[in-house]
């Protein structure tokens, strides 16, 4: 009987540890509304903006959705990758296009924010006692490199 006891809250107990640890990836709907809620929070904004804000992260994050899940099943095309990153820049100046000129300097930030990886790194990364924090000041390391230069033979 005691074999049995043991051997059920074993059974329970890697069943619990392997639904932790699967990756849930959020629906597009719970992405959309939480950028929402993040721009609202920044740059107060009113009805007809949250709503036209939710229409345009939405359908970027379907999309995205989409390509990735191509991309996990294996029939991902190199054109998809521009896509994805097309779609994103479609949808932030389209954002852009909806705010006022005081919300796109202060969404300006927001952006550059997200692309330096300054919000995640605040939220998820601890400072321990005599380490300095890295700090990245603006995008470019993201921008492409110069062409090479053909040298003279």
């Amino acid at each position: 009987m005691k074999r049995l006891v043991i051997l059920f809250l074993i059974v329970v107990g890697v069943n619990g540890l392997v639904s932790a640890q699967q990756n849930k990836m959020p629906t597009p709907t719970e992405i959309a509304q939480k950028n929402v809620d993040d721009l609202d929070k920044r740059l107060k904004l009113n009805a007809t903006q949250k709503s036209v804000i939710y229409s345009f992260t939405f359908n970027q994050a379907k999309e995205q959705a989409d390509l990735i899940k191509r991309q996990q099943a294996g029939n991902s095309r190199e054109e998809d990758v521009d896509k994805f990153y097309k779609l994103q820049n479609e949808t932030t100046k389209n954002i852009r296009n909806v705010l006022r000129p005081e919300q796109q300097t202060e969404y300006d930030k927001v952006i550059e924010e997200r692309l330096s990886g300054k919000g995640l790194k605040a939220k998820n990364k601890k400072k321990k006692k005599g380490e300095e924090e890295e700090v990245e000041s603006d995008i470019k390391g993201l921008l492409s490199a110069p062409p090479l230069e053909k040298q003279k033979q």
